[in-house]
């Protein structure tokens, strides 16, 4: 895995919770929605890391089908956050469109979204360590 690196910066003339991200050379934007104050002019940070984990499956499994000159499918990879506190978890859907894979291998693609980057980061502890500068 590649070093990443991430900035957000939010002004004190900008709108309430509008933060401006650079995420190594792409420029975003997050956001709270308009009912916990914000102006919903981008995702909020739950979302970017949803999409972190949808982009991380979407791009392995390709990567992996690829590797395996297996035909390629059309991938699409939803998640949500489910239930609340303690017992809140990602649900994941797969959807592979235009070929036809045998039971083993939708097993094994299964298989191969419960192990790339950004599953098992977030299935797995972090250090964090932040410094006040």
């Amino acid at each position: 895995m590649s070093n990443s690196q991430a900035t957000a910066r939010i002004g004190s003339a900008d709108a309430n919770y509008l933060v401006h991200l650079q995420a190594g050379s792409h420029a975003l934007v997050g956001d709270e929605s308009a009912g916990l104050g914000g102006t919903d002019q981008g995702p909020p940070p739950f979302a970017f890391v949803l999409s972190g984990l949808v982009s991380c499956t979407a791009i392995t499994l390709k990567m992996y089908m690829q590797r395996k000159q297996w035909p390629v499918a059309d991938v699409e990879v939803t998640a949500v956050f489910q239930g609340k506190d303690e017992a809140r978890f990602i649900r994941r859907e797969v959807r592979l469109g235009g070929v036809e894979l045998g039971e083993a291998e939708r097993e094994r693609l299964a298989q191969i979204c419960e192990r790339t980057p950004v599953t098992l980061f977030l299935k797995g502890a972090s250090r964090i360590e932040t410094t006040f500068l």
